[in-house]
């Protein structure tokens, strides 16, 4: 992406880019977040979560608003309280969105906020993305007190990014979107270093669905395979050939990949069973193919059964598509980091394998997710997200703070 950090009808860079995080409110912001990793909430059942957010905008003199599914938030700035939507003749607002929900796994560190809930951990960044949009938030609504807000800016806090299809759907019901003319957001990327961010134009995630298959027969003794259907052969066979099938069924660069988590048959060594399941993922980088998989999966998983003589019934459960970079709002980002850490501080990203319900906003208004780093620089250990002993060096609030204020700042000035 070229630089356009300076071509902002000439208004000087330190009109344009106010709002460097200061250092009481970054402490503030780091404690907020380690809270939150203290106290981590599933999907659609972050009240906790969302009280804490709630009450430190209503400290700062803001009106946010509880989403009508009981959790989440939206909150604007810059308009009269209790506004959530703008004026019919205002421009479009830009939004900020995090998401707010943990995941059922356990948290393995040995540090000071450590979850303190059974089976929970923050392991995928979310605390993080919630206290960057709320410290974002608190900037620019002092920005706003001071007259140096051009224009009014959404913060979304989402719930149940975890829970498929993504509590993206949810939000946009509520309303958030309305007058949002453009969307932005950042995910922790344990691959980029603090203090940078991993950028692209168009895909950056992959779309994500669930799969779970039954697979039936009239079961037998192990003795006599042939007089009946040997059941598990059948569900290995669809484990092991339908993802290839597949594969051969659509354009090798859209990345369709079905991959299996679980595999269940049988309870005896000499018993066939009568019934097996499998259940996985499918993943997809291109939209369109996206869009086929489920007439693929089924007529390739029915003709492996038949095959085997057993028979299958199919559950596909829609996730999301993949998010798809718009350009001039992933320009947006990379001239606001530019203006903030320059152009080195940005680098090109790959597109992910993994799915994120950020998709389902660009659905409806265009926007671009930034990849966060938050890998401690020169730290060779690269933990993934979504394992136990997942954290962050907690730079990485402030930059995403920075970028989120310089991007309002600069969206604002361009029009």
């Amino acid at each position: 992406m070229k630089s356009r950090a300076a071509d902002t009808d000439d208004v000087p860079a330190k009109e344009l880019f106010p709002g460097v995080l200061p250092d009481p409110l970054r402490g503030e912001l780091i404690a907020f977040r380690r809270d939150l990793h203290m106290h981590p909430e599933l999907g659609n059942q972050e009240f906790r979560t969302t009280a804490a957010i709630k009450d430190r905008l209503e400290q700062a003199g803001l009106r946010p608003r509880v989403l009508d599914i009981g959790t989440g938030l939206v909150c604007d700035i810059g308009t009269a309280p209790g506004s959530l939507a703008a004026d019919p003749g205002a421009r479009p607002v830009l939004a900020l969105r995090a998401d707010i929900d943990a995941l059922p796994i356990p948290d393995t560190k040995t540090v000071s906020y450590r979850s303190t809930v059974t089976d929970r951990a923050h392991a995928c960044g979310h605390d993080v993305h919630t206290t960057v949009v709320l410290g974002a938030g608190l900037v620019l609504a002092g920005l706003a007190r001071e007259g140096l807000l051009p224009r009014p800016v959404r913060l979304i806090f989402q719930p149940a990014e975890e829970v498929l299809p993504g509590g993206a759907s949810d939000a946009i019901e509520s309303g958030v979107l309305d007058g949002v003319g453009r969307i932005l957001a950042v995910h922790c990327d344990p691959r980029v270093d603090a203090g940078r961010i991993g950028l692209r134009t168009g895909p950056i995630t992959s779309a994500c669905d669930r799969l779970e298959v039954a697979v039936d027969g009239p079961g037998g003794h192990t003795a006599r395979p042939h007089l009946t259907t040997d059941l598990v052969t059948a569900a290995a066979r669809i484990a092991v050939d339908v993802p290839a099938l597949v594969a051969r069924r659509v354009d090798a660069r859209s990345g369709l990949a079905v991959t299996w988590g679980r595999l269940d048959a049988g309870h005896a060594c000499n018993v066939i069973p009568q019934h097996a399941e499998l259940s996985g993922t499918v993943r997809c980088l291109d939209l369109d193919a996206w869009r086929r998989a489920p007439d693929l999966l089924h007529a390739a998983i029915d003709e492996t059964a038949a095959l085997h003589g057993a028979k299958s019934q199919i559950t596909y459960i829609r996730g999301v598509p993949p998010v798809v970079n718009e350009a001039g709002s992933a320009q947006l980002l990379h001239d606001a980091m530019a203006a903030r850490r320059g152009p080195a501080a940005i680098e090109d990203t790959e597109q992910s394998l993994g799915g994120e319900d950020f998709s389902w906003y660009l659905e409806h208004v265009p926007g671009a997710m930034a990849r966060l780093g938050v890998r401690p620089p020169g730290d060779p250990a690269r933990l993934d997200l979504h394992r136990g002993d997942f954290d962050v060096d907690e730079q990485a609030i402030q930059v995403g703070v920075e970028l989120f204020t310089a991007a309002a700042l600069l969206d604002a000035a361009r029009g």
